[in-house]
């Protein structure tokens, strides 16, 4: 792969990506929300206390908000390889390229991770109250799961992204955990 591609961010692609973007604009993704839907058995929980993060889930009356991420032709094959290995380690999202609207009108295609709703690791329908609960507690390989959680609500909120659910998390899991939301 030797052509420049666009890359949908909306959790922690926005803030640790891996790679040096070309370019990095706010961004909608139609047809999509964020939701905590995914349990992590691994990078932000374990086999025996899984946490949750972030996956884009279809819902047809949503828009999520997030960056896109240009990458470079020279960087290209390389950084879609990172993606990869980093996006689809356990198979739970499956990759995708979706029309998105950057903030200065453009609208190309761009490669998102959607959850699989069919993996065992799919967890949608989870209450706000109980995915605090699990996030509060949860701890795997990469740190907290309150950590990925305070991040990318904090990171959002800089961006002047609104996300009402991330931002009630945040809050709750402070509360629950003791923890500031923002660092």
């Amino acid at each position: 792969m030797d052509e420049s591609f666009w890359v949908f961010g909306y959790g922690s692609l926005i803030w640790k990506p891996g790679f040096l973007p070309a370019e990095r604009h706010i961004a909608h993704l139609p047809g999509y929300r964020r939701s905590f839907c995914m349990q992590s058995v691994t990078y932000r929980g374990s086999q025996h206390a899984p946490g949750l993060v972030l996956a884009l889930q279809r819902d047809a009356t949503a828009t999520c908000a997030g960056v896109a991420l240009r990458v470079a032709p020279d960087g290209a094959k390389a950084t879609l390889d990172y993606l990869r290995e980093r996006e689809l380690t356990y198979s739970g999202y499956q990759e995708r390229h979706l029309p998105i609207t950057l903030a200065d009108g453009r609208s190309p295609q761009a490669l998102a991770y959607v959850i699989d709703c069919t993996h065992p690791q799919f967890c949608g329908g989870l209450t706000l109250e109980n995915q605090a609960q699990i996030i509060a507690r949860s701890r795997g390989e990469m740190g907290e799961n309150s950590a990925y959680l305070f991040e990318t609500a904090q990171t959002l909120a800089s961006l002047g992204l609104q996300d009402p659910d991330l931002s009630w998390l945040a809050q709750r899991v402070a509360e629950l955990t003791g923890k500031p939301s923002n660092r």
